[in-house]
């Protein structure tokens, strides 16, 4: 209990949040389960490099 109080006063004195890196790690995630089967390493890192800049598409 004193460790999440510890924390939660951390976030209100420095007012950091981890939202966008785990926004991130979200991304990245969902781009590695798309390009499963991928033989080119070159290729996934470049990708990695303009996940920013990707549109988002949807099936259906």
């Amino acid at each position: 209990m004193e460790k999440q109080l510890t924390s939660l006063m951390a976030y209100f004195r420095h007012r950091i949040s981890t939202g966008p890196i785990e926004g991130l790690n979200n991304k990245i995630k969902v781009l590695k389960r798309q390009a499963y089967g991928f033989r080119d390493h070159a290729y996934f890192k470049l990708r990695l490099y303009f996940i920013h800049e990707s549109v988002p598409t949807f099936a259906g």
